[in-house]
């Protein structure tokens, strides 16, 4: 094996040949391609960064919410508790105040009622008294005739009452 000088400088030649003509119409084309796909990765990968970040802040706003949401639940439960116990302290104080009317609405019925029995009495011994005087004057009687009368009369006012 001996060293030719043609040789080597035609296998030069036609390595730089190959390589001109690989970087013109493969390389260029292939780093081209392979750039855009460089590119195209790049801009997935800060996609998905700004994805990310906006589901982070997403997360957020939901806990956010939930947390607003929890505590307007509390207050509207809070609200509804001293609702209740306004209203029923309300109807426990209306029913004493209509107890307490009708209580006096009943004092005075009763007072009433009285009243008119003492009346009604009144006008019954009235009755009787004169009955009794005019029973004394139609008979002239001896005193122990006239006391019988009157206790006669005075048990029959006790059993009319009874």
């Amino acid at each position: 094996m001996s060293f030719n000088i043609i040789n080597f400088a035609v296998t030069i030649i036609a390595f730089v040949l190959l390589y001109l003509l690989l970087n013109k119409y493969a390389f260029g084309p292939l780093f081209a391609t392979m750039e855009k796909r460089r590119e195209y990765v790049q801009s997935e990968i800060k996609k998905a960064e700004a994805s990310r970040a906006e589901s982070v802040q997403y997360l957020e706003d939901q806990k956010a919410a939930l947390d607003t949401a929890r505590k307007e639940a509390f207050g509207i439960v809070e609200q509804a508790r001293q609702a209740s116990s306004r209203q029923a302290e309300e109807i426990i104080h209306s029913a004493r105040n209509e107890a307490n009317r009708v209580k006096e609405d009943a004092v005075q019925q009763i007072e009433s009622e009285k009243n008119k029995a003492i009346t009604a009495l009144r006008s019954e011994v009235s009755d009787m008294s004169v009955r009794i005087a005019t029973k004394i004057i139609e008979k002239e009687i001896d005193p122990g005739s006239q006391k019988k009368l009157v206790d006669d009369y005075l048990k029959e006012i006790g059993d009319g009452q009874s």
